[in-house]
């Protein structure tokens, strides 16, 4: 284990099941073991995250095998939940922060494991894979050869493939997860009318506790807002 500074906050590093793990400590926890779960990309955009440890909140990380989310990146993921409320003490249920491709894993994991999920905070989200990265719509396929390496799943078996986040938005729902949805309405990487649009639409159809805010003008990047309070509101809220 190796202790370190993260922005001000006690940071140590770890290997958790054969992969890097990070957990961040608040100067002083709010006594709910409130903790978020960056699924990808940990210190990209990390505004929200250093807001959140200000108010007493932890937060964790473990590597994934892919950004593309392999069902053992999920099962780890859970295991590693169990882990932190067995040894520090969080709570059983964290906020994931998922972000691009961390939204396809956050969403997956709440489908997959929704008693380890308190709500979801998914930032232009990949949650329609033919969108992103395959490239049938609006976005671009330049990413189509790592998801193939990554995944072993071609072309041909991704569109008969009836596993992608918008195939499980029932699970969700079910579950009761409350969700955060943030996202660039000229987004042309993750396009938002191929992914969390879906999303947003099913879960107000349906009566789910969805908050969706778009940003004018804004593509890909960057991820958060100018002034991150809803999405702070929302986790204290529900975290």
């Amino acid at each position: 284990m190796r202790e370190s500074e993260w922005n001000g906050f006690r940071r140590i590093d770890f290997v958790f099941e054969g992969m890097e793990a990070i957990l961040v400590f608040p100067k002083k926890a709010n006594g709910r073991g409130s903790w978020m779960l960056k699924t990808e990309y940990f210190g990209a955009f990390p505004a929200l995250e250093l807001a959140m440890l200000e108010r007493g909140w932890h937060l964790a990380y473990v590597q994934n095998v892919t950004r593309w989310c392999l069902e053992r990146d999920l099962d780890i993921k859970k295991r590693f939940a169990e882990f932190l409320h067995a040894e520090y003490g969080l709570s059983q249920k964290c906020v994931p922060v998922g972000m691009s491709c961390g939204g396809l894993i956050a969403a997956k994991l709440a489908a997959k494991y929704p008693a380890c999920i308190a709500a979801l905070y998914l930032d232009a989200p990949v949650l329609n894979l033919l969108s992103c990265p395959a490239g049938i719509g609006k976005a671009g396929s330049e990413m189509l050869p790592e998801f193939i390496a990554a995944t072993g799943m071609d072309l041909s078996a991704l569109i008969c493939w009836r596993e992608h986040p918008i195939d499980q938005m029932h699970l969700l729902l079910q579950a009761g997860i409350p969700i955060m949805l943030v996202y660039g309405d000229s987004d042309d990487v993750v396009p938002y009318c191929e992914n969390g649009a879906l999303l947003e639409k099913y879960y107000r159809d349906n009566g789910g506790a969805i908050t969706a805010i778009g940003k004018p003008g804004c593509g890909h990047h960057p991820h958060g807002l100018e002034d991150n309070a809803p999405i702070i509101a929302f986790m204290e809220q529900y975290g």
